[in-house]
């Protein structure tokens, strides 16, 4: 056991020795079972702070003090970010990881104004910025999160190849602001560099399963911050409109040449620090909406499925028919991560597992009758690069789906463990990384730079 495990058991036993209810003998035993049920999480590849939150909820099934303690100890662990006043985040440590971050948000901020002394124009060169965007500010992140891992050089070199690898495809083909490949580029090289920034994650343990789900936590929780960050910086743009108008001065350049593109790369950082600030805990609010959305999208599916069914007309699959299409497997996905994020390894399969099973085989139904629909439009009117790309992701997706159906069932039959299922998401990360970085460095010079 680690010294923080020891103390969290420090805590529980005098919370439990503080109530008079409770005779020494109960308390041992279950301090018993407490310890035994960490144990099998950490086994299972848990965190320690992790192991003992949900050790410490499946108590709370068993009696009504457990069960106070649980939801005491999960509300102060939520509360845990950074400049609330706990010791913790007045440390040296959190103190450093705040300076390192505003000097990394200073960095992507600045990173996407340097180009101007080049000439380029942010509202008028679109065809360099688009692609570039991502090059702007992860880099920072993934430099921040490979100090907070203390990174070994090797792979802090692997990390600045990847990046001017991603520069070089961003940048060394010519590609016109019409051009299919460009907008193919622009969209797989956020998600090449996303990996990118993922390998700075788990830099600390590259090999390890867990670590992987772990920047899978990161990249929801992420995407929730960055979100809440926009919708701030929203009301801060309205703000600074009114009231600069309201003296007869207009703020209109400096909010799209400064404010909007500095403050949208500085966030990234931002967002990236809050979430490694927060206390780890398994109910993030990326797991907690996946439990809120995941009806409504089988629901979706379904119905679809059935309209499909009797309408008898094809797919449409032009160009926004194809982003739509694969923008909802994608998200099927993504709620299936999340759901296997945040759910109890050890846990016995029960209704919303079965209720994933369904939404996963909606998923795959819709992606065979989108892939019969584009090979049959090649096959007809020959590729593009739009056709290709689909293709390619849509073949990612059903593999993924059809191994993740089978392994669903496995676990609602109690034939399968769940971390069979979880090996397998996190195995496939590297799959869908490759193909991206195919995406952006193939086929521009494969289909002629269309």
């Amino acid at each position: 056991m680690t010294e923080d495990l020891e103390a969290q058991f420090a805590e529980w036993r005098r919370y439990v020795r503080s109530r008079p209810e409770l005779r020494q003998a109960d308390a041992d035993e279950l301090e018993d079972h407490l310890r035994g049920s960490v144990d099998e999480l950490l086994a299972a590849g848990l965190h320690t702070d992790e192991a003992f939150l949900v050790a410490v909820k499946r108590m709370g099934s068993l009696d009504d003090l457990s069960r106070e303690f649980a939801r005491e100890h999960s509300e102060r662990l939520w509360k845990q970010l950074v400049l609330t006043g706990e010791p913790d985040s007045t440390s040296p440590r959190s103190r450093r990881d705040l300076l390192v971050m505003v000097l990394c948000a200073l960095g992507a901020a600045v990173s996407i104004k340097v180009p101007e002394l080049f000439g380029q124009r942010f509202e008028r060169d679109g065809g360099f910025y688009a692609p570039n965007l991502a090059l702007f500010a992860l880099p920072w992140l993934a430099g921040f999160l490979a100090w907070r891992r203390k990174t070994a050089p090797p792979v802090i070199a692997a990390l600045v190849g990847l990046f001017a690898l991603g520069a070089v495809g961003a940048n060394v083909y010519q590609l016109g602001d019409e051009s299919q490949s460009l907008v193919l580029t622009t969209i797989h090289l956020v998600i090449a560099l996303w990996f990118v920034v993922g390998v700075a994650y788990v830099s600390d343990d590259l090999r390890s399963s867990r670590r992987r789900m772990d920047f899978v936590r990161f990249t929801g929780e992420w995407f929730v911050y960055y979100v809440l960050i926009a919708l701030g910086g929203g009301v801060l743009t309205g703000l600074t409109f009114g009231t600069f108008e309201a003296i007869g001065i207009s703020p209109q350049n400096f909010v799209a040449r400064w404010l909007v593109p500095c403050g949208a790369m500085a966030a990234v950082v931002v967002a990236g620090w809050l979430v490694e600030a927060k206390q780890s805990v398994v109910e993030n609010i990326a797991p907690v909406l996946t439990r809120l959305f995941t009806p409504l999208f089988t629901v979706a599916l379904l119905a679809f499925l059935v309209a499909f069914g009797f309408s008898g007309s094809g797919i449409d699959v032009e160009r926004e028919a194809l982003i739509l299409f694969d923008v909802l497997l994608a998200v099927v996905l993504a709620l299936l991560l999340y759901s296997i994020s945040a759910r109890d390894p050890l846990a016995p399969a029960g209704l919303f597992d079965k209720l994933q099973l369904a939404l996963v085989i909606s998923a795959l139904a819709i992606d065979v009758l989108v892939l019969l629909e584009i090979t049959g439009r090649i096959t007809e009117f020959g590729t593009t690069p739009n056709k290709a790309a689909a293709l390619g992701e849509n073949v990612l997706l059903l593999a993924n789906l059809a191994v993740s159906a089978w392994l669903l069932v496995g676990l609602a039959r109690g034939r399968t463990p769940f971390a069979t299922l979880e090996r397998w998401q996190t195995a496939y990360l590297p799959v869908v990384a490759g193909w991206a970085w195919t995406v952006v460095l193939v086929f521009p010079p494969l289909f002629g730079y269309l």
